[in-house]
């Protein structure tokens, strides 16, 4: 069965788009689980932030949802999308799940720990292949919207955020150019680039498991938690540090003034301000791009990194598609 998740309102957007520009195409190494069954959406339910009942309801249900599973704790254990893959309520519920590949068997793990008697199987996908489709720097900015996904399981703007384009699933070994014609692959590089400069987190590099906080990790900005859920693993930190209100920590863009040096830099290495105050911690990045999370206190000042015999200097930035009562 296919799946065009095309709507209305996205269509508008990338026929406003320049027509000269070519849509980039990035094959990611992101893993895929099916979850299938009458009781797949409830199982998810409570080890996900985000309303998984929201994909088997009636009407104008989502295509996709970005959540997060958090330990007892609280903290971040695996960045998700979800997949909506049944066509209605009358079909046998159908979910699939990206995860970062390199904990694929520890995210299967963790479902099949709480499985107990659900109706529901669990198994990885790899006849299928995953592809992030940017259409440019700016929103909408693409070619045209795709004539023909024929050969697409599913084609779905990225629940996370608009700057981020469309998820895309297909069948291995399918035409990239029959399903978005005059499309080009690009360097999945260059695809971690651009999440950098939008400071989109994604997978145990820039989301350390049992480290991150989901809050700080912004997954509220990202569409990736409801507050008005039932219960899940995780909940009470969460919950509590919402109702609160205070978030002096987040996960923000920074730029290097040179790309990085060859060796690169360690992951959590603290960063520091110009008087050697602490401000955060480096996560990931390439060229002269990355995330950190930083004290929003320090956000705007001059940075460095100290490294064996000399120190990088480095800049923050609030990303433009963050709720603007909150961009500060």
């Amino acid at each position: 069965m296919l799946v065009r998740a095309i709507t209305a309102p996205v269509l508008r957007r990338w026929c406003r788009a320049r027509r000269s520009a070519a849509a980039a195409c990035f094959p990611l190494g992101r893993a895929l689980l099916g979850v299938r069954g009458a009781e797949a959406a409830v199982f998810l339910q409570g080890l996900l932030t985000n309303d998984v009942t929201q994909l088997v309801a009636s009407g104008d249900a989502p295509p996709a949802l970005y959540a997060h599973a958090l330990n007892v704790q609280g903290r971040c254990l695996y960045d998700v999308i979800l997949y909506r893959l049944h066509g209605s309520t009358a079909e046998e519920p159908h979910i699939l799940l990206e995860c970062d590949s390199s904990v694929l068997d520890s995210v299967q793990k963790h479902l099949k720990l709480y499985k107990i008697r659900r109706k529901v199987t669990i198994a990885p996908c790899p006849e299928l292949s995953l592809w992030a489709v940017i259409p440019g720097e700016q929103p909408g900015d693409a070619s045209s919207l795709p004539k023909c996904a024929d050969q697409a399981l599913l084609l779905t703007p990225d629940p996370r955020a608009e700057v981020m384009g469309w998820r895309l699933i297909a069948k291995k070994g399918a035409n990239l150019s029959e399903i978005i014609p005059g499309c080009q692959i690009g360097d999945v590089q260059d695809y971690h680039r651009h999440r950098y400069k939008q400071g989109i987190p994604e997978g145990v590099k820039d989301l350390p498991p049992g480290v991150a906080l989901p809050l700080e990790s912004n997954l509220a900005f990202m569409n990736g938690i409801s507050f008005t859920k039932g219960c899940y693993i995780g909940q009470e930190l969460t919950a509590r540090t919402h109702h609160m209100g205070v978030i002096r920590k987040r996960l923000l863009p920074v730029r290097f003034p040179a790309p990085l040096p060859s060796a690169g830099i360690p992951a959590g290495a603290d960063i520091l301000t110009e008087s050697g105050r602490r401000a955060g911690k480096f996560r990931a990045g390439g060229g002269q791009l990355g995330i950190a999370l930083l004290r929003l206190a320090h956000a705007g000042e001059p940075l460095r990194i100290a490294l064996p015999g000399h120190s990088v200097s480095l800049s923050a930035s609030t990303p433009q598609w963050w709720p603007k009562a909150d961009a500060k």
